[in-house]
């Protein structure tokens, strides 16, 4: 769903740069606070694993982006990744992946306008990512404490958060197309196809979540509240209440000796920290699998936005890209003729691109929240 320059015109990609820029500001603002708040806590080292992790779940969904399934008849679909990024991260955190995702295909690869960054930024980062999250945790609160609604609630809001992208897009048409078509034709087409398209996204966010949900529940941020067990007290004996009569014992039983007046309270249990590094690398793995071999057998169709755009004629005034010329633009390196070799480097540079300027940006963040810490304790 990538929008290319030319779909709306400049002044309300103006306002959605603005809404984008908007956006991000107050992500990276509660990012902090997420990429520290985790189950181990920041004095466990959570927010030292937890900013990696982050860039690897924008490496991730880099990658399986250029994995277009078919949906139908000539037209393809991909995963936008809001849901996934906002269940396993956060939703301030998941925003900035996506964007740092969508910045990444745009600037290196020509996918998605430049001035249309705004538009695709506020459509498949913010709309998507927020529509899932609260979808999400109010599935959660229907049944609280189940570790597997987990796995549903992902499921169904991904499902949902597609054709809402849809219908966001749509809006913004309404208000800045460039061409004149009548929007309950966009509207219908585009939601239609992109309900088809949410069931992949579905399959996609509900697989990858239950997965780190088997092998390590307490990294995924909505899974939180429900992985950590809570502390229960356990009395070794009756207490008598005050002023209540001493309880009668036996003969052989022997009486407890009472505790030293200096004997220290135990202290309480502290979580073993636990490492990140097997489920980062199985998560990168994936991640260059994805982008490096397996998009070339990725549907050539065109996505949803694409067949859309064509049948309607939305695509009219379509500008060229500002980046059209970039040596990896549409996904290839430039002077590699085999389309093998060409797409699948084209993927793992992505791939390392991304993972690098996401972590870069998430470690900023964190080291930035931990030194204001000491300040707004004072």
């Amino acid at each position: 769903m990538h929008v290319p320059d030319g779909f709306i015109n400049a002044p309300v990609s103006a306002a959605t740069g603005v809404v984008a820029a908007a956006a991000v500001a107050v992500s990276l603002r509660g990012a902090r606070r997420e990429l520290l708040d985790t189950a181990g806590g920041a004095g466990a080292g959570g927010g030292e694993r937890t900013a990696p992790l982050a860039g690897l779940v924008a490496a991730f969904i880099f990658a399986v982006q250029m994995l277009n399934f078919p949906v139908a008849a000539g037209t393809s679909g991909h995963l936008l990744g809001g849901a996934l990024a906002a269940i396993l991260v956060g939703p301030y955190t998941g925003v900035l992946c996506v964007s740092v995702v969508l910045l990444m295909q745009g600037v290196l690869f020509a996918d998605g306008g430049l001035t249309a960054l705004g538009v695709n930024i506020t459509d498949m980062a913010v709309v998507t990512t927020v529509v899932a999250y609260v979808i999400f945790r109010g599935l959660l609160k229907l049944a609280p404490g189940r570790r597997r609604m987990v796995t549903v609630a992902s499921l169904v809001a991904a499902l949902v958060s597609v054709p809402a992208a849809a219908a966001a897009f749509t809006a913004l048409y309404a208000l800045g197309g460039t061409t004149d078509i009548a929007i309950g034709k966009v509207f219908t087409a585009m939601v239609g196809v992109h309900v088809l398209i949410g069931i992949g996204e579905a399959a996609i966010t509900a697989l990858t979540v239950g997965a780190v949900m088997a092998v390590r529940p307490d990294l995924v941020h909505g899974a939180r509240g429900l992985t950590a067990r809570p502390l229960e007290l356990r009395n070794t004996g009756p207490v008598a209440a005050p002023g209540a009569p001493a309880v009668a014992r036996t003969a052989d039983e022997p009486e407890a000796a009472p505790a030293p007046a200096d004997t220290a309270p135990a202290p309480a249990a502290v979580t073993p920290r636990r490492s990140v590094r097997r489920v980062w690398l199985a998560g990168l793995a994936a991640a260059l699998l994805c982008a490096g071999v397996v998009s070339f057998y990725a549907s050539a169709s065109p996505d949803g936005l694409e067949k859309v755009a064509h049948d309607k004629g939305i695509d009219k005034k379509t500008e060229d890209h500002a980046t059209q010329d970039s040596p990896l633009a549409d996904y290839g390196v430039e002077d590699i003729t085999d389309a093998r070799l060409s797409g699948g480097l084209a993927g793992v540079i992505g791939v390392g691109a991304t993972l690098a300027v996401g972590t870069g940006v998430f470690v900023v963040v964190r080291k930035r929240r931990a030194a204001a810490e000491p300040a707004e304790t004072v």
